[in-house]
């Protein structure tokens, strides 16, 4: 599926936290909802019906299996039959820079080509819903530095990951060598973005030209090697401005920027406020809504 045009509201745009879960219920279906991607990774268990979702291919997703969208992967959900649903947003920069990478491997296949659905044990479809549960509630906490809750939200969110995980098969299908340029290009980003990386250093670690890179990245998922890049560093910009008491020039250096004014020119542009401003604003208020699968 090539991208989709417009991109629907965003991490950024809704101000979205690092981890957000939110429950959700749906009667019957209506018109089939238009193709998005999102900057961040998008995992949905079903508990209830079942839904239909196009995503490289048309899935039918069922009571007890659960939907696997990688950033930057176009989807859109065809229609749902009295389903009921956790879905879990998270950003994969901030998650690998805390030693999460391993625990991402489901969505990668799912990038190189795997089935997008994975069917969860029965004996586990408690534990799954009793752990979104609680990163539900805790992402409605306040936030603040020495709360705690960046720690809890990362564990819970590893534990489900490891779930879904024990539960993926690791089989992968053919992809393009255009497919499999834009996986590993997205794949290195969110391991390196947070350090020294231009797009001409992804385009080298993928054995391609700046120029091929970018086309491909842009004509799969909307946006350039550049803005995923600034995405993921916007990403843990915000999950340190929630969590952390350190200074703003401290967090410029962490996620990647050398010039605290350069960082806060480029948060602005994608916040619309300043740093300070956006942690203030956001300290205590309830987690956004990572938006439609």
């Amino acid at each position: 599926m090539r991208h989709p045009g417009p991109v629907a509201r965003d991490s950024e745009a809704a101000g979205q936290r690092p981890v957000v879960a939110s429950r959700r219920t749906t009667c019957e279906g209506g018109p089939a909802r238009s193709a998005v991607t999102h900057t961040y990774a998008v995992l949905v268990f079903l508990t209830a019906g079942r839904a239909r979702v196009e995503q490289r291919g048309e899935w039918t997703v069922r009571e007890g299996e659960a939907l696997l969208v990688p950033a930057g992967e176009a989807h859109r959900t065809l229609d749902s039959h009295r389903s009921q649903s956790w879905t879990l947003a998270f950003s994969a920069p901030s998650f690998v820079a805390h030693g999460g990478a391993s625990f991402l491997e489901p969505f990668e296949r799912v990038r190189d080509g795997a089935a997008a659905v994975v069917e969860i044990p029965s004996a586990r479809h408690r534990l799954l819903d009793a752990l979104f549960g609680e990163l539900e509630t805790v992402g409605r906490e306040p936030r603040g530095p020495g709360r705690g809750l960046d720690a809890i939200e990362r564990s819970l969110l590893t534990l489900i990951l490891a779930e879904v995980g024990r539960a993926a098969l690791p089989a992968v299908a053919g992809a393009s060598a255009g497919g499999v340029v834009v996986s590993r290009a997205l794949r290195f980003i969110e391991r390196h973005c947070l350090g020294p990386l231009t797009p001409r250093d992804v385009a080298a670690a993928v054995g391609r030209s700046a120029a091929y890179v970018t086309a491909a990245l842009t004509r799969a998922t909307g946006r350039s090697a550049g803005k995923w890049i600034v995405s993921g560093r916007m990403a843990e910009a915000r999950r340190l401005l929630l969590h952390s008491p350190e200074r703003v020039d401290l967090i410029a250096e962490r996620v990647g920027y050398a010039d605290v004014t350069h960082f806060s020119r480029m948060f602005r542009r994608e916040h619309g406020v300043s740093p300070t401003a956006w942690r203030r604003a956001n300290a205590r208020t309830g987690p956004g809504d990572p938006g439609e699968a």
